[in-house]
C-alpha cells in the first residue's frame, strides 16, 4: 500500500471532456451496449486478461461514512467513465470495516466492474488503515496454518459463494514488508503456496492470482527470493511512482521513465509470460509547473502500447503522508490528463460476460 514507508513503492528510485460525461450518465444501458457490441475476439480470457488493450482502475479510498460506493461513483463522475477495476484493501481481521472480503459496498461494484482485492496479513490499529499503523500477523503463522479457520477460510468461502472471477493479491509490495517484521523471503513464498493451496483445496476457482511487488529495482535480489513460482501467480505486478519532491525524490520521471525500468526487469527476471499489473501508479505535482501532472498523465496511451504485457492500469488516488505527496487526480490540472487519457480506446475493452 502506497505511504507503507517513507519511501513507498518507488520513493527510492531517482534514475530508475463534456461528451464523455454525457455518456456516463446514460447509466449501465451504455455500459451494457459497448460489451454486447464488443469484437469477440477482444473479450477477456480465464486470467481476465484483455487481448485488445488493458483495464483502466483506481483505487479510492472510504468517505467519512464508510462508503466505497458513493466516492467511486463520484470519482467515475469526474474523470467521465466507469472504473474497469476498483482496488481496495483488507487486513486480516475479519472486523465488517475491513477484514471482510467482498463487503456489501464491494459486491455492488462488482456488478458492473471488476474487482482487485489486496489482502495484508495485518491488523490494523485504525479503521480503514488511516494512519498506516497495524499489528504483523507474520508469514511463518500464516504458513503453517495457525489462521486457517478463523481468518482464511471465512474469507475465501466469501469469495467462492460471491462466484465472479477476483484479482488477489496476498501482501502487496512484500519486498517492503520484510523490514517491518512480516517475515523473511522464505516465510513469504510458504505463506503465499499455502493461501493458494488453501483456497483450492476448499474449492475456490474464481481467484485469479496477482503477486505484487513494489518494483523498485534496488531491492532485485529481494523481490527474486519472493516469488512463489509460476503455478502459484496469474500475474505480476508493482507500484511505481513519480514521486517527484514527495519523500525527497529530486527527479521528475515522466510516465514511461517511471514505469519501463521495473515493467522490463519483472519480464526479465521473474517472468516474461505472465501479464503486468500496474497495481499502483501516480505523480507527484510539479508546484512550479502545473501542466506537468496533465501531461503525464496525457501520455500515458502513447505509452502503453509500447508496454505490451501491461493488461491493468491501476491509479493510486489517495495523498500519502509528507509534504507534496498529495497522488490524488480529483482536480484541476492532474484531472485533466487523467481524464484524457481514460478516454482513449485502449482502455474500453469489454468486461467478462456474466
Amino acid at each position: 500500500m502506497s505511504g507503507r514507508t517513507a519511501r513507498g513503492g518507488a520513493a527510492g528510485r531517482l534514475a530508475v471532456a463534456l461528451a464523455a460525461v454525457g455518456a456516463l450518465t446514460a447509466g449501465i444501458g451504455v455500459w451494457a451496449a459497448l460489451r454486447d457490441d464488443a469484437d469477440e475476439r477482444c473479450l477477456p480470457d480465464a486470467r481476465l486478461v484483455a487481448p485488445c488493450g488493458a483495464w483502466w482502475g483506481a483505487y479510492i479510498p472510504y468517505d467519512e461514512d464508510s462508503s466505497l460506493t458513493r466516492p467511486v461513483y463520484a470519482f467515475e463522475k469526474k474523470i467521465g467513465r466507469k472504473l474497469d477495476l476498483v482496488y481496495t484493501y483488507h487486513d486480516m481481521s475479519g472486523s465488517e470495516a475491513d477484514g471482510r472480503l467482498l463487503t456489501p459496498d464491494e459486491v455492488e461494484l462488482g456488478r458492473e466492474r471488476l474487482l482487485m482485492l489486496a489482502w495484508e496479513s495485518t491488523v490494523w490499529t485504525e479503521k480503514h488503515h488511516e494512519n498506516w499503523t497495524e499489528k504483523q500477523l507474520g508469514w511463518k503463522n500464516i504458513a503453517s496454518g495457525r489462521h486457517d479457520k478463523t481468518v482464511i477460510d471465512p474469507q475465501a468461502l466469501r469469495i467462492k459463494e460471491y462466484g465472479r472471477k477476483v484479482f488477489l493479491s496476498f501482501d502487496q509490495e512484500a519486498d517492503f514488508r520484510i523490514p517491518q517484521g512480516a517475515g523473511t523471503a522464505e516465510e513469504y513464498v510458504a505463506a503465499y503456496r499455502h493461501l493458494h493451496d488453501r483456497f483450492r483445496e476448499l474449492g475456490v476457482t474464481n481467484v485469479v492470482w496477482v503477486w505484487t511487488v513494489s518494483g523498485w529495482t534496488d531491492n532485485a535480489a529481494t523481490m527474486k527470493a519472493l516469488y512463489p513460482g509460476d503455478a502459484y501467480v496469474d500475474w505480476i505486478g508493482m507500484d511505481q511512482y513519480n514521486y517527484y519532491l514527495c519523500h525527497e525524490s529530486p527527479h521528475w520521471l515522466d510516465f514511461e521513465a517511471s514505469q519501463r525500468p521495473s515493467y522490463d526487469w519483472l519480464r526479465e527476471n521473474i517472468a516474461d509470460d505472465k501479464p503486468v499489473m500496474l497495481a499502483e501508479f501516480a505523480t507527484a505535482p510539479d508546484p512550479e509547473r502545473p501542466t506537468r501532472q496533465r501531461d503525464w498523465y496525457a501520455g500515458i496511451p502513447g505509452v502503453a502500447p509500447t508496454l505490451p504485457e501491461a493488461k491493468a492500469y491501476v491509479h493510486w488516488n489517495r495523498a500519502v503522508p509528507g509534504p507534496g505527496c498529495d497522488l490524488t487526480v480529483d482536480s484541476g490540472a492532474a484531472l485533466d490528463g487523467y481524464r484524457t487519457a481514460g478516454q482513449d480506446a485502449y482502455f474500453k475493452q469489454p468486461l467478462p460476460r456474466r
